[in-house]
Parts: C-alpha cells; sequence; structure tokens
C-alpha cells in the first residue's frame, strides 16, 4: 500500500497494487472451514482481477501515447495537445479500474458480500486500508499524471462521487446485517472522498491544495471511525454468527455500556454530527468543494449525510432503547480494548482540536501540489 501511495511511475504502482490485492484475496478466505469466507474470497478474487486487467489496459494506452511509465516526465507530453479519444479511453479506463478499488458505483456490488463473508478484523483493514491506498494512487495518477485531461476526469469523479453517495446510503437504510451496512457505507463515503478529489482537480493552487488536504484529513478520520465501529463487532462475534445483526446489539449498553458509547460515537461521527471528527472532515471536504465551484456538489453530500443519519442513529435505537436478546457479556481482550480506546479518542480529539492534523495534511498536500506544479511547467 505504502508502494502504491508513494510511487510516480505507472510500474511501480501497478506492482504496489497487485501486491496488495494478492494479500487481501488470501486473506479474505483466511478461514478455510467458513463457507462464507471461502465465497467472499473466489468472488473477491474473480472481480479484482477482471478490474486490474480493465487498469492495465488503461495504463497501457498511457504509456503507448507518452512513450514512459514515469507519471512525471508524462504530464507535460499531454499538455497543450489536442484532445485524442484514445487517451480520452485511457481515463475512462483507469477510473473504471480504480473505481473498483474505492468501491465506487457502479463497480461496488462486490464490496457488500466480501464486507460480510470475510473474517471481521479483516473486513475492518479492507475497508480502511485498501481505500485509502487506492485513493492515494488515485490523485497520484489524475494529478501528477493527467492533468491536462483534468477537465475530463473531474467531470467523471462529480458524476460518480454524485451517484456513489446517493447508493450506498439508499442501499444501508435497508440492511440488518452491521457488515453490509457499513459495507454500503463504506461506498457512500468513498463518494464523500471523491467530493474532494474533484476540488483537487481546481487550477487554482491555493483551493488545489485545500481540495488536496481535504482528502487526506477525511481518510484518516474515516480510518478511526471504521475501524472502531469493526472493533465493538468483533467485541460481540461469537462463534461467527452472533455480532452481525442489529438485534445483536439490543440492549448493549446495559451489557457493555462502553462498547454501547463508543458505538454512539462512531456512527454520530460517520454521520458527520459535531463535535466529532467525522462532522470536521466533511466540513472540510464540503468546504473544498465549494471553493471550487461546486456549490451543488457539497450540497449534495450534505442531503446524503442526512438520509444516513437514519440508519447511523438506528444502530444507537437498538443499543439504547431495545430489550437486550443476548444475556451473556462480550469479552473484551486487552489490544482490543486499546485499539477500540485509541479510535475513541481520536473521533473525540480530531473533532474538537483538529489543527494539528490539518498542519500535517497541508504539508502532505503541498508535496503533491508542487509536483502538479512542476508537471505543468516542463
Amino acid at each position: 500500500m505504502m508502494i502504491m501511495a508513494g510511487g510516480i511511475d505507472l510500474i511501480t504502482i501497478f506492482i504496489g497494487l497487485e501486491t496488495m490485492a494478492v494479500s487481501f484475496y488470501i486473506l479474505a478466505g483466511f478461514i478455510k472451514p467458513s463457507q462464507r469466507s471461502n465465497e467472499a474470497a473466489v468472488k473477491y478474487f474473480l472481480l479484482g482481477a477482471f478490474s486490474l486487467g480493465i487498469l492495465l489496459y488503461g495504463m497501457s494506452l498511457m504509456y503507448g501515447l507518452s512513450g514512459t511509465t514515469n507519471l512525471r516526465v508524462m504530464a507535460p507530453l499531454f499538455t497543450g495537445q489536442e484532445r485524442d479519444p484514445r487517451l480520452v479511453l485511457a481515463v475512462i479506463l483507469v477510473v473504471a479500474g480504480v473505481g473498483f478499488k474505492i468501491a465506487a458505483v457502479p463497480f461496488h456490488m462486490w464490496a457488500p458480500d466480501v464486507y460480510e463473508g470475510a473474517p471481521t478484523p479483516i473486513t475492518a483493514f479492507l475497508s480502511v486500508g485498501s481505500k485509502a491506498a487506492s485513493f492515494a494512487m488515485l490523485l497520484r495518477i489524475f494529478l501528477e499524471g493527467l492533468p491536462a485531461m483534468r477537465d475530463d476526469w473531474r467531470l467523471l469523479f462529480a458524476s460518480l462521487a454524485i451517484v456513489t453517495m446517493t447508493v450506498g446510503n439508499v442501499a444501508a437504510v435497508t440492511q440488518t446485517n452491521l457488515k453490509r451496512m457499513l459495507a454500503y457505507s463504506s461506498v457512500a463515503h468513498a463518494g464523500y472522498v471523491l467530493i474532494g478529489v474533484v476540488a483537487a482537480a481546481s487550477t487554482v493552487p491555493d483551493v488545489r491544495a485545500r481540495g488536496i488536504t481535504a482528502t487526506l484529513i477525511y481518510l484518516l478520520i474515516y480510518s478511526f471511525m471504521q475501524l472502531g465501529a469493526f472493533a465493538v463487532i468483533v467485541l460481540l462475534r461469537r462463534k461467527d454468527v452472533v455480532g452481525d445483526e442489529l438485534k445483536d446489539f439490543s440492549g448493549l449498553h446495559v451489557r457493555h455500556p462502553f462498547a454501547a458509547f463508543a458505538m454512539l460515537l462512531f456512527m454520530l461521527s460517520l454521520g458527520g454530527i459535531p463535535p466529532t471528527a467525522g462532522f470536521m472532515g466533511k466540513f472540510w471536504l464540503f468546504g473544498a468543494a465549494i471553493e471550487a465551484g461546486y456549490v451543488w456538489l457539497a450540497v449534495a453530500g450534505v442531503l446524503n449525510s442526512a438520509i444516513s443519519l437514519y440508519y447511523y442513529i438506528r444502530v444507537v435505537v437498538f443499543m439504547y432503547l431495545k430489550k437486550e436478546t443476548i444475556g451473556s457479556e462480550p469479552k473484551t481482550s486487552g489490544p482490543l480494548a486499546l485499539a477500540l480506546g485509541v479510535a475513541v479518542v481520536a473521533t473525540i480529539a480530531l473533532g474538537i482540536y483538529p489543527r494539528q492534523l490539518f498542519e500535517i495534511a497541508e504539508a502532505s498536500a503541498s508535496t503533491i501540489g508542487a509536483a502538479v506544479v512542476a508537471a505543468a511547467i516542463r
């Protein structure tokens, strides 16, 4: 994943992506006796291999048209040229390949089944690690390699953002399985992050930096929220069944008050309620979109956040207002309690005092922004 995020060469990026993908295929089917785990691994492998083929075809077109695999060398070669249909096709293919990795609509169909069937700790890592690394790869390829095509891919990502947010949130409303609900929630959050990517495509340096910063901040905040929510599910899990369904959370505040409070916090943060970290993340994302001139995209994000509150609050209702259906108290291991505690502290701290995080993300954004400027003036 680090190779994907830091690579500036298409070959390096693809090797990093393939290495990550193979690792996740194996991890998804880690529990051999489990039919659900095996099914998740097979689905993930087949669809993942297909998407990698599409992505590789798009990258090969980029190489064929430029004669290089280095993104920073490639960018000025495409600048000032007439619109080439082959390059447009390359953009579409790369978007489709990356769209699978970030679970953007309509490339998201694998996510609910794989998230539900894979072991819960693996699902947590997959929903965060793969998504964050894939978005970093997306920023590298499009901002550093294809700035000349920004008008095409910016509109494409804006359309994907709206569709992804809406489909993810609407589908999550009907779910009763927590892992499937969080899978569709993850799809919706991919749409939110795409708003930051659209803002990062601005030709104004300050606005571009704000878009990159907002994207990086939200990815980190999302990681804490998502990992924390899955940690609570792991806490409740018994014999590969109990802990996944909404009814398993009934009366959780009686059996495990801290777990109930933690899940309450994560649900509110995922929904973007202040003063949690999720609110600050969406505030920066939507603010960057407005600065970039995409007010309608920010409005769509706010409306989708309102829709998401329904299924997030429903989890809270089960925990605090429903009678408990499981008598045994969840047993918390030391490492799990530590992970849950870190996620809780981070979700609160980054919502109340986010300045330090903003400065770190701003420094990272300036590095990418400088590379974009350098590529444009070569």
